[in-house]
């Protein structure tokens, strides 16, 4: 498809000189905390080709039983070349044809390897540099990165940003969540509590009330209240594997559980209901929610995103394209499309449930390794944590 392209981007340091290099290229067409070796950054410009695919296999099964919940214990416990977008307050891309839209690349500093990204409300990006134990942060206008250390042994994971612009870490390094003030760059930690001792800490979201949920891989999940500090820590349904958390329009909390191949839905109290997807063993690792409440799953193991709606009890599930998929992780736009990292492929996938068909954007890097997406207005945002670089797919020009 001629006009979709890739720009890379020379990223500066704040201490560096203020010069940016474009160079654009037209194209037809399971971690934890552990580290895995980076590929160096090209310095040149990045050629990727892209392909439609066809509608994808599908199938539906509707679950009559709801799966039972289990009580926790106390002592453990969303201007490009669409004249529709301007309809959207907030949409994020959704509409543009694919042959509008192109990759751009910011390479970040050399060991960073970013893990989750979290556009930050004064236009910049903030990344967990999980490598380095440090948050950074990225102008998209300029280049320029900062870093801000978060402690010694920290290995930062996820990162969200609530109302204020205050950005949250999950943090497995520290064990701890942990809080970043834009405005002075202030650190505040919450440690978790001893009864939750190395949880291997995932990714974590706000519920309706304002409280912070999160998980960990190592058979905990918990939540913190950022009024008053108080953090607690429950274990986890059938142990380990909590991995990716997400909240409806309606401020409710699921996550996904990779070992455990589940998604739990969590009540106010702290009690989680199992839900099984119908594929065995998928090992479901992210989710997230559309507008109507429906969860949307990515899973690992089987190559599949697949959609839960609570209301009827009822999963449909699409292959993604490509001989050996892995879905990593899963994120809706504002839009309503469903966007999936897929290790397999080495590449983003664009999905819209309505006419059941994917874009697929090959990665710059190769291997690029995006492990989370998030985005904003027209945007779409992920890390290449193989290539020490953030990517965004939005309307070209």
């Amino acid at each position: 498809m001629q006009g979709w392209s890739v720009v890379r981007r020379n990223t500066i340091s704040l201490a560096a000189a203020s010069l940016v290099v474009l160079v654009a290229c037209t194209s037809s067409g399971g971690d934890d905390t552990s580290v895995s070796p980076t590929t160096p950054a090209d310095d040149g410009s990045v050629e990727s080709t892209s392909t439609a695919s066809p509608a994808s296999t599908r199938s539906e099964v509707t679950i009559t039983d709801e799966p039972p919940s289990e009580q926790a214990s106390d002592s453990s416990p969303g201007g490009g070349t669409s004249s529709t977008l301007a309809d959207q307050p907030g949409a994020v891309i959704g509409p543009v044809p694919f042959a509008d839209l192109e990759i751009e690349v910011f390479p970040v500093p050399a060991g960073s390897r970013p893990h989750d990204v979290a556009p930050a409300l004064d236009g910049g990006i903030w990344y967990t540099a999980q490598r380095l134990g440090e948050l950074g942060h990225l102008d998209p206008q300029s280049g320029a990165t900062r870093h801000i250390p978060l402690g010694p042994g920290s290995a930062p994971h996820g990162v969200i940003v609530d109302a204020d612009g205050i950005a949250w870490v999950t943090d497995g390094g520290l064990n701890a969540i942990v809080s970043v003030d834009p405005a002075t760059d202030e650190v505040t930690t919450y440690p978790l509590p001893s009864s939750a001792p190395n949880a291997n800490l995932n990714t974590a979201a706000f519920d309706g009330a304002g409280r912070l949920w999160f998980t960990g891989q190592n058979g905990v999940y918990g939540v913190l209240d950022p009024a008053s500090g108080t953090i607690d820590a429950y274990p986890s349904p059938r142990g380990r594997g909590p991995y990716g958390i997400a909240a409806t329009p309606a401020g409710n909390i699921y996550f996904a559980s990779l070992a455990g191949s589940y998604v739990g839905a969590i009540s106010a109290d702290g009690a989680v209901v199992e839900i099984d997807p119908p594929t065995p063993d998928q090992g479901a690792r992210r989710v997230w929610s559309d507008s109507t409440g429906a969860i949307w799953v990515s899973e690992w193991n089987s190559g599949q995103v697949s959609r839960f709606e609570p209301d009827t009890d009822r999963w449909t599930q699409w292959r993604l394209p490509g001989d050996d998929p892995s879905a990593y992780a899963v994120y809706v736009d504002a839009a309503d499309q469903v966007w999936v990292s897929d290790f397999g492929g080495n590449a983003i996938h664009r999905f819209d449930p309505g006419s059941e068909t994917f874009d697929t954007f090959q990665l710059p890097a190769d291997p690029g390794d995006v492990r989370q997406i998030l985005g904003r207005d027209r945007e779409v945002w992920g890390a290449q944590s193989a290539d020490d670089s953030l990517i965004v797919i939005r309307p070209a020009g």
